[in-house]
C-alpha cells in the first residue's frame, strides 16, 4: 500500500489570541491538559465559557453544563476536582479563574 505523505497538511499551531468578539475573561490554566480558558461573567452568572486544549468532548459538557449558572454554584460543584494523579483539573482551574476574577 503506498502511501502519499505529500498530501497531508500540517496542523495550524495552537491560536493563544484573545477571542474576536465579546468581553472574554482570560485564564492560562495550570499543570492541566487545556491551555486556556476564555470566559465571562455577568451579573454573577457565568455566561460563556471556552476551553483551548484538553479534553474537547468533556470541556465542551462542562461549559454547556456551567454556562448560565451562578459562579457561587459553580466553584460549590467544580472546586477540588481532581483529574488522574493531578491535583488540579480543568473544571478545579475554572474554579481558580473564577475566584481570581471576584477579588
Amino acid at each position: 500500500m503506498k502511501s502519499n505523505l505529500s498530501e497531508l497538511t500540517p496542523l495550524a499551531p495552537l491560536d493563544l489570541a484573545a477571542p474576536a468578539s465579546g468581553d472574554f475573561e482570560i485564564f492560562k490554566p495550570e499543570n492541566v491538559c487545556s491551555k486556556m480558558i476564555r470566559y465571562q461573567v455577568e451579573n454573577g452568572r457565568l455566561t460563556r465559557l471556552e476551553f483551548t486544549g484538553g479534553c474537547d468532548g468533556g470541556l465542551k459538557a462542562i461549559a454547556a453544563l456551567v454556562e448560565g449558572m451562578k459562579v457561587e454554584d459553580v466553584v460549590g460543584k467544580l472546586k477540588g476536582l481532581t483529574c488522574g494523579k493531578k491535583e488540579t483539573s480543568c473544571a478545579d482551574q475554572l474554579c481558580v479563574a473564577l475566584l481570581g476574577a471576584a477579588r
